[in-house]
């Protein structure tokens, strides 16, 4: 609201205060619904009189065509925050429909679907949220909640093992994930008791040989594939046996669905 309407919207503001009005947000395209809490708060804000009544509830699927909400209440409120609760609808919505389409190809894997930290700046709780609607799960929030040691951190520690090490040091009571990329390297993940491996842009025949040593050693970890990963491949990922695949492009290349807000003056 402070970027949109800043010191105050001077074209609403030739509307007679008094003047209600209604309107309907319509979709031109199928998606997952996201981001209602967004809309809602955004009028909340610049008007408590604002009413709105959701025909689509969150996490559901809309057509092509198909009213979202109804809004009703004073014009000037309506007219101000259009773009900016458009732009949460929009966004998020095609955030929760990318990670719906990937989530749909992994049904009956066993396999979880993962977001990253490569989100829009300002916007990274708000995507997380979008990724669960869409039935994905979330990675972590961000370097605070999750030790991720990728091979800049290793080539600092001097080695897998005394990166690990330093992290089990630290005393948290959190999954230590190590970034491999080589069977070589996951063997010293196994052998420096990480939690997790992430197999990054191992093909196919690779995956499935890391998912046979891990499943030998000892203490197994779990593992996530990561890098190279589309809507038709996905699948076949899975079925390499590994926990989880992480897609960046959920959140990254995300496109915002087709909104459009109509108003009647009547």
């Amino acid at each position: 609201m402070a970027e949109d309407v800043g010191a105050g919207d001077l074209t609403a503001a030739l509307i007679a205060p008094a003047r209600l009005g209604r309107a309907t947000v319509m979709t031109r395209e199928a998606a997952v619904i996201c981001g209602q809490s967004f809309v809602e708060a955004t009028f909340a804000r610049l008007d408590p009189a604002v009413r709105l009544r959701w025909d689509i509830p969150e996490g559901g699927t809309a057509v092509a065509g198909q009213i979202l909400v109804h809004l009703d209440g004073p014009a000037r409120a309506l007219l101000t925050g259009e773009r900016t609760a458009l732009n949460f609808l929009q966004f998020l919505s095609g955030t929760a429909t990318a990670a719906r389409r990937f989530a749909e190809r992994l049904e009956g894997t066993g396999c979880r679907l993962l977001d990253t930290r490569k989100t829009v700046p300002g916007l990274r709780l708000a995507q997380k949220y979008a990724v669960r609607i869409g039935g994905g799960h979330n990675h972590r929030l961000g370097l605070f909640d999750g030790i991720l040691i990728k091979e800049n951190h290793i080539m600092a520690a001097g080695s897998i093992g005394a990166a690990v090490a330093q992290a089990r040091a630290a005393g948290r009571a959190i999954p230590v994930e190590v970034e491999v990329e080589t069977l070589a390297e996951l063997g010293e993940a196994l052998a420096a008791g990480a939690d997790i491996a992430l197999l990054d842009e191992f093909p196919l025949p690779l995956l499935r040989e890391a998912v046979a040593v891990n499943r030998a050693a000892l203490r197994p970890m779990k593992l996530e594939a990561s890098g190279g990963v589309e809507l038709d491949n996905v699948r076949a990922i899975a079925a390499t046996g590994v926990d989880f695949i992480s897609v960046g492009g959920i959140t990254k290349h995300v496109r915002a669905i087709d909104l459009s807000m109509r108003f009647d003056w009547s």
